[in-house]
């Protein structure tokens, strides 16, 4: 199939959901009202609670929610066929995505910009906040550790890109420091600084920096200590200082990346040998890998929908929106851009590759001998820096069309790659503390987690324990991250949920736009928990089975409380939500 007609057939799609059904939800379903006070003016601190217009949080909101998670999901689903990545991606991310990230985004600004855990108990019923909290805790545990690891990884990859992500962290303070007190005009300083940033990476290329093992640390242990380091420091910052400027950076920067693919597939296209879908439209038993029902459901998590994604909408988006109005934009906006994204990498993974690809022996192979090649097997495709290099190497290709050095072209989706995890990864420890303190506020400990720094240093040292489990390689997360895609995505289920529990508490039959997105996904994901549980027993892995059947109980507990109190409620509660 052509790939510039499947890309134009599902940029389209996503633009006129947006308008249609994200706009119907928006008025008819949660009666968006610009007269109610938001969270972030009623609470406003300069720190976490700030009101901040929507271009910009939009910025903050979806470089945070998107990190690598749309990009590898993709790049290790396509083994299936990219039809059933394509039609999971588009119909996933419309109808249940975006729904769950606007749900609970604006659950959370009518509840005080609070957490999913705590609107949850409110919904629900307060037995559910400490069961909820515990698949919300491994979920950013996992996180903040495995994405150390991750930018770790890219930077050992693609060393020319280690100065340019370094070198934004000062440019977006100075970014931040002349939009909030010098009141510069945002959009124009904010590109000024992305080129800026750009420039940066065209000398990263020219100045690769691959650390050497120190002191019997190998450099992915280096890193993931110096990032972590990075992401205490980053999470306890205002937001205006570097979160909102650096995710405005990105947001540009992501405008850029999707522009140079977009292009690129236009270039590739009309070029002598045309752009076509080289991967095999469906491969219902790739080798070696689990049956593409359930798992391609839990694979691609964030391209299509991600639990993760309600801790961002509840977290610190909700602390930064305005108005009730912006919030559409922000939440259901947001996540249709991740699916564009995720398209963009399936036409990367799928068609990108058979413009060039080199094995690890130096064969130079095209068309689908290059896919095939890569994806020769689930194990061949599965690994972190496998995942990665799909979406790199055939994005590059396709850029690589318009004209720029391919080396330049590997930098700048190198960089954009790592600036999306690093983002995502000192977001979700600053949620992390929102987390810990509100699950301590209640008890004596209280005032020590009310303490940024504290409950920061606990959700660091938590991570930096995992991460460091195996040695000093710094990969012990991946220990867990079997787990991962499963605890994500009923995390995504049980938040749907308590959506569906209050959508009944307004009447009517409005609880259906989440009510069967929530049936849906809680069934594929306990469906895939039973089956990694067998796999789990066959190895003797005590530690995952555990964990496993603990997130598993903890779930059934959670939705069975939420059929309770949903039979339980006829509509009659409506105003006592205050909207």
């Amino acid at each position: 199939m052509d790939a510039l007609f499947m890309m134009l057939i599902a940029f389209f799609g996503y633009l006129i959901m947006y308008r249609l059904y994200g706009r119907y939800i928006g008025k008819k379903i949660f009666a968006l009202s610009g007269d109610t006070k938001a969270p972030s003016v009623e609470f406003e601190d300069g720190y976490d609670f700030v009101p901040t217009k929507k271009e910009i949080i939009f910025g903050h909101h979806f470089t945070s929610i998107a990190g690598t998670g749309p990009i590898v999901g993709p790049a290790i689903a396509v083994i299936w066929g990219w039809l059933p990545a394509m039609i999971w991606i588009f119909f996933g991310s419309i109808i249940m995505g975006a729904v769950h990230d606007f749900g609970a985004l604006i659950l959370s600004m009518r509840n005080q910009g609070k957490s999913v855990s705590e609107f949850t108990a409110k919904y629900i019923s307060p037995r559910t906040k400490i069961f909820f909290f515990v698949v919300v805790f491994l979920d950013l545990l996992i996180i903040t550790a495995i994405f150390g690891l991750v930018i770790a990884v890219i930077f050992h990859m693609y060393p020319a890109s280690v100065l340019p992500v370094w070198l934004e962290v000062p440019i977006a303070m100075g970014l931040g420091y002349m939009i909030y007190k010098k009141g510069v005009n945002s959009l124009t300083w904010s590109i000024g600084a992305l080129i800026l940033m750009y420039v940066t990476v065209v000398i990263g290329t020219y100045v690769p920096i691959d650390l050497p093992t120190i002191g019997g640390m190998p450099a992915t242990g280096t890193w993931t200590l110096v990032l972590l380091a990075y992401a205490f420091i980053a999470s306890t910052l205002p937001v205006t200082l570097l979160l909102q400027p650096r995710d405005f950076i990105n947001s540009h920067q992501l405008v850029v990346a999707l522009a140079l693919m977009v292009v690129g597939v236009f270039a590739a296209s009309f070029s002598s040998g045309g752009l076509e879908m080289v991967a095999p439209a469906v491969q219902a038993h790739p080798d070696g890998a689990p049956s593409m029902i359930p798992f391609l459901f839990i694979t691609i998590a964030c391209g299509a929908i991600s639990g993760f994604h309600s801790l961002v909408s509840s977290g610190t988006t909700s602390k930064q929106v305005r108005s009730e109005e912006d919030s559409l934009f922000v939440g259901y906006g947001g996540m249709l851009t991740e699916a564009t994204l995720s398209t963009l990498v399936i036409v990367a993974v799928a068609a990108g590759i058979g413009l060039g690809y080199t094995t690890k022996d130096g064969a130079a192979l095209t068309g689908l001998a290059a896919w095939t090649t890569h994806y020769s097997s689930w194990a061949a495709a599965a690994g972190l820096g496998s995942k990665v290099a799909a979406f790199v190497v055939g994005a590059a290709n396709m850029i690589e069309t318009i004209g720029l050095p391919h080396n330049v072209a590997l930098a700048i989706m190198g960089v954009f790659v790592a600036s999306f995890a690093g983002t995502t990864m000192d977001t979700a420890t600053r949620i992390e503390r929102y987390a810990l303190t509100e699950l301590f506020s209640s008890t004596p400990l209280s005032g020590l987690f009310n303490n940024k720094f504290f409950s920061t240093a606990v959700a660091v040292f938590l991570a930096g324990c995992l991460a460091f489990s195996s040695g000093a390689n710094g990969k012990g997360a991946l220990a867990l991250w079997p787990l991962f895609g499963c605890v994500n995505q009923i995390l995504a289920a049980l938040v749907l949920t308590t959506v569906t529990v209050y959508l009944k508490r307004r009447g009517g039959l409005a609880w259906l736009i989440s009510g069967l997105p929530a049936l849906f996904l809680a069934s594929m994901t306990i469906w895939a928990i039973f089956i990694n549980q067998g796999i789990y027993a066959a190895k003797d892995n005590m530690l995952l089975m555990t964990l496993n059947m603990l997130v598993l109980g903890v779930s059934i507990w959670v939705i069975l409380e939420g059929l309770v109190r949903f039979f339980k409620t006829d509509g009659s509660e409506a105003m006592r939500d205050a909207g």
